[in-house]
């Protein structure tokens, strides 16, 4: 890894690999030491050292638009680190103050004043007003297209900063959970910062001390208001191959690897003295259907698909003991998640009967595109089509280039594997699943569903609202277009004096400015 001065890189368009917004929520979470045990309980803090990073990224699409899609895990972790955001993932699942210290809805739930700390600075020495919160909020709004529309549900121009430490956010509907809403995604910085072409005064634990296409070298915010870093510096590399991520850790050339395979950790862990950070049940590589395409406008396809995932082969081959089997809801994870539905096991004849009915007795032969962004891809997507034989469907499996998957094949393709890294329901609603989200990657219209999700926003009460929520996702299981077969555990790699990381899923983990070196 390069860990001398870098030169700075131009701008480059980012992309999407979370396959949704920018959100995360709660799941059991741990290491080796047992799930939801941190690996450091009885460690002391060491300051000072390097911690070099390698984690999920394309140099080829890097960026540093805080702003634009969050497609790079590397480019995310970065952020993360150097900029401040608004609220971040509570242990309990419930947001937790970061650059806001309170916040407060009116009666309608359509307004919500955030009171901002008042300690902050950028690196540039400028104070964080709330106009820089607004100008960011309202740039992340004017780039939709670009990043899913990751705040598509607030109503900027109707949102105020009546003083330098107070916002008032709009919502264009009642919103129990804004703060929610705005985990981890509100990188703020000075209003009126255009210049993207390198990145930009922050106002987090650390600061860019030099970047190129794959490396970024951060070192320690002295002036950050919140508890010092640990660690002096940190080294992010992109590296796209989730076997190499996990090879430069156990050669000595990085000291954690992010998102990598269950076979790469069960040979780690048999050849060399790492630690295994494990984020239960997590992953998911849903294979997913667009509904205003033949064969899958036909209710009947898809069930038929459904019936056809022989799911605990899946999740043993895929997951390697590191997974559990799910049933076609994407965020089986959530709170909202309906526990009363009954497990769709495999059906080949009731599967070929449905095939049948949907006129296709004779066969279906169609093209399964993936991707190896991250570890198992591939894998499920070719042990499905096996499955899919079985019932009559000839799938042709089409491995893609992971550098440009998620800008051609995801939510383009009309069959093709997904990703969910700890994405809450309700941000996946919002980004995918609405009449009008703006990457709707099923294609689902269902006007019930919509006035549903909108009731359920507009009640503050979380148990009525998560049974709202689960009321809706009963018709998703029944209508929709996924085939959720199982639920794996995200898995990172870490030498043994590493200590402190985050093990939460989706970004709670992109913020390592906790973590620690033993020397």
């Amino acid at each position: 890894m390069r860990n001398s001065s870098l030169p700075r890189r131009g701008p480059r368009t980012a992309f999407l690999a979370f396959a949704s917004a920018a959100s995360l929520l709660l799941a059991g979470c741990g290491s080796d030491a047992g799930p939801g045990t941190p690996d450091d309980a009885s460690a002391h803090p060491v300051d000072g050292g390097t911690l070099r990073y390698v984690v999920a990224g394309s140099p080829a699409t890097t960026s540093d638009d805080p702003h634009g899609g969050l497609g790079n895990e590397s480019d995310v972790m970065r952020f993360a680190l150097t900029y401040d955001v608004l609220t971040v993932p509570g242990a309990n699942g419930e947001p937790r103050p970061r650059l806001a210290v309170s916040w407060k809805p009116n009666k309608a739930l359509d307004r919500w004043t955030f009171r901002l700390r008042e300690n902050a600075e950028f690196t540039d020495g400028r104070p964080v007003r709330a106009k820089d919160v607004l100008y960011s909020l309202t740039r992340i709004a004017k780039k939709a297209a670009e990043n899913y529309g990751r705040l598509a549900d607030f109503d900027l121009k109707s949102s105020t900063a009546p003083d330098d430490h107070t916002v008032v956010l709009a919502t264009r509907a009642p919103m129990a959970e804004a703060p929610k809403a705005l985990e981890s995604i509100s990188f703020v910085v000075p209003a009126g910062t255009t210049d993207f072409s390198k990145p930009g005064p922050g106002s987090g634990p650390y600061r860019v001390a030099g970047t190129d296409a794959q490396t970024a070298v951060l070192t320690r915010n002295k002036e950050w208001w919140g508890t010092r870093p640990h660690l002096d510096r940190i080294e992010i590399r992109a590296v796209a191959d989730p076997q190499a991520r996990a090879s430069a850790v156990t050669s000595g050339q990085a000291d954690v690897a992010g998102s990598v395979s269950p076979a790469a950790v069960k040979s780690a862990k048999s050849s060399s003295p790492v630690r295994v950070v494990t984020r239960q049940g997590v992953t998911a590589y849903p294979f997913i259907m667009r509904l205003d395409t033949k064969p899958f406008d036909n209710l009947k396809v898809r069930e038929a698909f459904r019936l056809a995932a022989d799911r605990k082969a899946l999740v043993d081959t895929v997951f390697l003991g590191y997974g559990r089997i799910a049933n076609d809801l994407p965020t089986p994870y959530d709170p909202s998640y309906p526990k009363d539905l009954k497990q769709r096991t495999r059906d080949v004849a009731r599967a070929k009967r449905l095939l049948k009915e949907a006129g296709h007795a004779h066969g279906l032969k169609l093209t399964l595109h993936t991707t190896t962004s991250y570890p198992g891809m591939d894998t499920a997507a070719t042990l499905y089509a096996k499955q899919l034989a079985d019932i009559g469907v000839d799938a042709e499996v089409k491995v893609e280039p992971a550098d440009t998957y998620w800008t051609k094949i995801y939510a383009k393709k009309d069959f093709y594997t997904g990703y969910y890294g700890g994405i809450s329901f309700a941000d996946l609603v919002r980004v995918g699943l609405l009449s009008d989200s703006p990457t709707n990657e099923t294609v689902w219209h269902s006007r019930t569903f919509d006035t549903g999700f909108t009731q359920a926003m507009g009640t503050l009460d979380s148990r009525a609202r998560n049974a709202a929520l689960a009321r809706i996702q009963k018709e998703l299981w029944r209508d929709g277009g996924y085939v959720v077969w199982g639920t794996g555990d995200g898995l990172d790699l870490a030498a043994p004096g590493v200590h402190g990381l985050p093990d939460g899923p989706g970004f709670q983990r992109m913020f390592i400015d906790r973590a620690w070196k033993a020397k």
